[in-house]
């Protein structure tokens, strides 16, 4: 599911070479590090999309299930952009998302919903921390792939569906918000471990971050700014929804 975040402060373009060139083109590092990108994003889309159809089942109303139904055709949709790219870079996409099956399976593992608000909070709350760490990450890609990224990663509306089943559901009966509360506060602490490995395993997809030879990255200070960042757009999203970070 995307969802509302803000790109972070300070994006850098560095993809462009002086001649106007794609560094895809010319630069071996670089194409390994879009790819990587790509393929992690490619495969997030293509287990939510899976994840929410499965949730889709659990759904309540069939107000809930048609809703959950456009939202997954929506993360199809995004999967789809995402391999034509990598098909358009000459990387079978199934090649560049295999290296990131393991973390993403195991976040989802460890995260399964007993129940359709779970699977809301989880839609909502977890998987918009993993999809924050990728805007984080394009700020220093070039400017066509950054386009694509925020672009697949953009709110259409569902993160107001998640908020106000959620705030629905706590008005009916407000026992329901601690237990989500809780539910939220160990999403994101398996998110962001979920985004450091994500970040560290991969040597090519680390270096976007941390740089290369000829291209800037972030400092460790900024590092540091990053993931505070990403804490507070989690204290956000659950304010939000009405629960407590």
């Amino acid at each position: 599911m995307s969802h509302d975040a803000r790109p972070g402060p300070g994006a850098q373009t560095t993809g462009r070479t002086t001649a106007g060139t794609s560094l895809e083109a010319t630069d071996p590092g670089y194409l390994a590090a879009v790819t990587d990108l790509l393929g992690a994003l490619a495969y997030g889309e293509l287990r939510a999309f899976s994840q929410i159809a499965k949730d889709a089942e659990l759904a309540p109303t069939l107000r809930h299930k048609s809703a959950l139904a456009v939202l997954a055709a929506h993360e199809l949709k995004n999967y789809a952009v995402l391999t034509e790219r990598l098909h358009s870079l000459g990387v079978e996409p199934e090649s560049a998302m295999e290296p990131f099956v393991p973390a993403v399976d195991a976040f989802h593992e460890r995260t399964a919903a007993s129940d359709f608000l779970e699977g809301l909070v989880k839609a909502y709350v977890g998987e918009g921390i993993a999809q924050d760490f990728y805007r984080e990450i394009s700020r220093y890609v070039d400017e066509d792939t950054r386009s694509l990224v925020v672009s697949v990663l953009e709110d259409t509306g569902q993160a107001d569906f998640a908020v106000t089943v959620v705030r629905e559901a706590i008005a009916a009966d407000p026992r329901v918000a601690g237990r989500l509360a809780l539910w939220g506060r160990r999403l994101v602490g398996e998110a962001i471990t979920q985004a450091q490995r994500v970040g560290v395993e991969r040597d090519a997809l680390a270096s976007i971050l941390v740089g290369a030879p000829g291209r800037a990255g972030a400092d460790l200070a900024e590092l540091g700014r990053m993931f505070a960042r990403l804490t507070d757009e989690h204290s956000r999203r659950m304010e939000r929804l009405g629960l407590s970070a």
